[in-house]
């Protein structure tokens, strides 16, 4: 069953969001930027770097398309507007932000656990930004901790959390499309756990673990800058924060 409501699609089942308007966008079908498609359930939901995504029940699971220009911000960077926009969705949720920071580079923490997962596809000329959020419960980890809405007594509706996420999203891309995105970066440090020369250890993508301190952000895409204890500074493009 397929209900349509606004902005946002529900499907009972699905293997994933993503992947379903990825097939939609190759197919050659009309996806509407700023309609959401939105799972109860997903059966092969996908975090970053091939991990899993929690499949719990009562949680928010859904994917958005943006379409590219060539006067737009790097791609990836749309991860940058997607923790915001998980972010303000959340406060509006929790009716404070004050619990809620964001770690690079895309992660949105409640009370210091991930609340959020975010995943980014490229698809014919379209960015497909899948989001995961924890809204009843969140999965037990062995290697980091994690957080649910419900967890500080706020468990709201779905249709109620998209209408608030499609909102903010919205607005998030637009500041990005129209401010460029060093406005986009300045929120993101400005709502984050990240200052200028705080310690940092991080799980490069090829696994590597490199300790040092925080440089800051680069402007052409929001590279993590790492300063080694030799002076040196290494570009992170991907991987994990511990």
């Amino acid at each position: 069953m397929t209900i349509a409501s606004g902005a946002f699609r529900l499907i009972e089942e699905t293997g994933s969001t993503n992947a379903d308007l990825a097939a939609a966008l190759r197919a050659g079908e009309p996806v509407r930027e700023g309609e959401w498609l939105v799972a109860r359930r997903q059966t092969a939901g996908r975090g970053r770097q091939g991990r899993t995504w929690f499949d719990g029940a009562g949680n928010f699971m859904g994917s958005c398309a943006v379409q590219l220009s060539d006067l737009a911000p790097p791609p990836a960077s749309l991860s940058f507007v997607a923790a915001l926009a998980v972010r303000d969705a959340a406060a509006e949720a929790l009716g404070s932000d004050e619990a809620l920071a964001l770690k690079w580079p895309n992660d949105v923490l409640l009370d210091g656990g991930k609340l959020s997962g975010i995943l980014l596809e490229m698809v014919r000329g379209h960015v497909v930004v899948g989001i995961g959020v924890n809204l009843a419960r969140a999965p037990q980890l062995p290697d980091r901790k994690t957080a649910a809405l419900a967890d500080h007594g706020v468990e709201p509706q779905l249709a109620t959390f998209v209408a608030s996420l499609a909102r903010h999203f919205a607005t998030r891309l637009a500041d990005w499309r129209s401010f460029g995105l060093a406005a986009t970066l300045r929120a993101f440090l400005n709502a984050s756990i990240h200052s200028q020369g705080s310690a940092l250890t991080v799980h490069d993508a090829e696994g590597v673990r490199l300790s040092g301190t925080f440089a800051g952000l680069e402007e052409s895409d929001g590279a993590l800058r790492l300063r080694l204890a030799d002076g040196t500074e290494r570009v992170i493009r991907a991987g994990d924060l511990v």
